[in-house]
């Protein structure tokens, strides 16, 4: 039994047995000719999703597509106490906003379900019982106060805390004793001597001698329900998983996890773990840090692809380095052989810079570009509402103009409804007085503007616009060409600055630069 296992653990030969150090990108990702890829997001539900967790998911859903494979959620609440509410709906709500939804979850259901790790109970008492009768695992009837003793001293001496495995000596007769008094004691799966070596698929060859440095780990808490440890070699065993992406945290577990796949005689998938996201001054992305949130980006505007865009640009994994990338692009460039083991360094502040280029690239698309429509109109009615004087600001040909001539110049849609752009949806209470302050030739400046836009048969461009505006300004003696376009953008939106007047001009049309002007000159 015991070579058959080590036959299943170790499929292929450590470096040491081939005579020669085998590097990671030499290592086979397991996807040829075997079975079907299946990989898994795994988060538990104490928060709501973030851009770390995004980045795990991400790297999943582009390894299985680019594949033809599997996504897997699902979610790890068998720490019962630290559960968030609605934190399990969020998770799932945001990969699919993300684009990037699984195909197998909670919500969706499939094949290998259920998907929440609290409804899988009975699947951890089988694993444990099969354990248990191998000798590979035993009950621990330590109490809590021995326990929070041991840690003590070991702090005392300076020592990483760990337990005695006290437990693991007692005797069948001991054990029942102790049975009668305690039915449902936590199980604690015993440690081997030494490890079996494995090979990460981005940190290569690796094995941690965990017996030397921890105690027995519990695997099922007196309340039956699992620990991570045991949970998820059980749940990936049984949901076919193929392939385990995940955080670097989780490297140095893989030999106890690698332990149990072992003392269950079961093949273990192959493992990459994923380095961290960090902040760009390198400390930890946090919780406490709430604009990490998915909820956060989303409320303010921001692109679900521009998110995808940054959080891997600012890694590795991908045939090219580049701003500016879709998910079909994502997934085609994708090359787990490329994850290097540096840190990716997020810098949050150029993100407004990856939204405006792919709020450009939605506009270029007619299809996406009517979808924007709606959605400003939506921001504008909310934004404005009854302070609207002429509903026909909402028409889609107007909104649609106006995001054609403002696509570069904004990082949000949400940028259209601020202050700054308020004179496209309302008009401005600007008084004779305030234009006489700029020039005290407001009647000559107005009377030429509106006969420029009298034209027979004119069409209004923006370079037309510019062009006949500087000749409007050379021809009046002692003013200049920047008063001219002061007052003007004064008179037609309330603001000494903003966009250039040609373009104001040509977003608001003919018709209500007229009426703008006209009104100024009447007041």
């Amino acid at each position: 039994m015991a070579v058959l296992l080590k036959r299943l653990l170790h499929p292929r030969r450590p470096p040491e047995a081939l005579g020669r150090p085998l590097g990671r990108r030499e290592a086979s990702l397991g996807t040829h000719a075997g079975p079907a890829v299946r990989v898994r997001f795994a988060p538990s539900p104490t928060g709501f999703l973030h851009l770390g967790g995004l980045r795990t998911a991400l790297y999943n859903y582009v390894f299985a597509k680019k594949h033809g494979g599997s996504f897997i959620l699902r979610l790890e609440d068998t720490d019962q106490t630290r559960l968030v509410p609605g934190a399990a709906e969020n998770i799932e709500d945001m990969l699919e906003w993300a684009g990037i939804p699984p195909d197998e979850s909670p919500r969706r259901g499939g094949p290998a379900g259920p998907y929440l790790q609290s409804q899988r109970l009975a699947l951890y008492a089988q694993a444990t019982e099969a354990l248990l009768k191998s000798g590979a695992a035993y009950p621990c009837f330590c109490s809590p106060q021995r326990l929070e003793l041991l840690k003590r001293e070991a702090l005392r001496n300076h020592q990483t805390p760990r337990y005695d495995n006290r437990c693991r000596s007692l005797s069948e007769a001991q054990v029942a004793q102790k049975l009668a008094k305690d039915p449902k004691p936590p199980i604690r799966f015993h440690l081997e001597g030494e490890a079996p070596a494995f090979q990460d698929l981005v940190y290569g060859w690796n094995r941690h001698e965990v017996a030397s440095v921890e105690g027995d780990p519990v695997i099922l808490k007196s309340d039956g329900f699992p620990t991570y440890h045991l949970a998820c070699v059980v749940d990936d065993h049984h949901m076919g998983i193929s392939h385990v992406l995940r955080g670097s945290e989780w490297l140095v577990s893989t030999s106890k996890h690698l332990l149990l796949y072992q003392a269950l005689g079961w093949q273990p998938p192959h493992f990459a773990h994923l380095p961290l996201l960090l902040n760009r001054d390198g400390s930890k992305l946090s919780k406490r840090q709430g604009d990490i949130f998915l909820e956060h980006f989303a409320a303010a505007g921001f692109l679900p692809d521009a998110l995808l865009d940054i959080i891997t640009s600012c890694g590795s994994g991908f045939a090219e380095n580049q701003m500016g990338r879709t998910l079909p692009e994502l997934i085609s460039q994708f090359d787990l052989t490329r994850v290097t083991c540096h840190s990716a360094l997020l810098d949050l502040e150029k993100l407004p810079e990856f939204n405006r280029l792919h709020l450009r690239r939605l506009v270029s698309d007619e299809t996406q570009r009517r979808q924007l429509v709606g959605k400003l109109q939506a921001l504008v009615e909310e934004a404005f509402g009854s302070q609207l004087q002429d509903r026909n600001v909402l028409d889609a040909a107007y909104v649609e103009r106006i995001i054609l001539l403002r696509q570069g110049h904004i990082c949000h849609l949400q940028d259209l409804v601020s202050p700054a752009h308020s004179y496209l949806w309302t008009r401005p209470a600007v008084s004779r007085a305030q234009l006489g302050a700029i020039s005290e030739k407001v009647d000559i400046i107005a009377k030429r503007v509106l006969g420029l836009l009298e034209g027979p048969g004119m069409s209004l461009t923006q370079d037309m616009l510019n062009g006949e505006l500087k000749k409007l300004s050379e021809g009046l003696e002692g003013t200049k060409h920047s008063n001219v376009m002061k007052l003007l953008r004064v008179a037609l939106s309330g603001q000494l600055q903003g966009p250039p007047v040609a373009e104001m001009m040509l977003s608001l049309g003919p018709k209500e630069v007229r009426e703008r002007i006209q009104k100024v000159l009447s007041s």
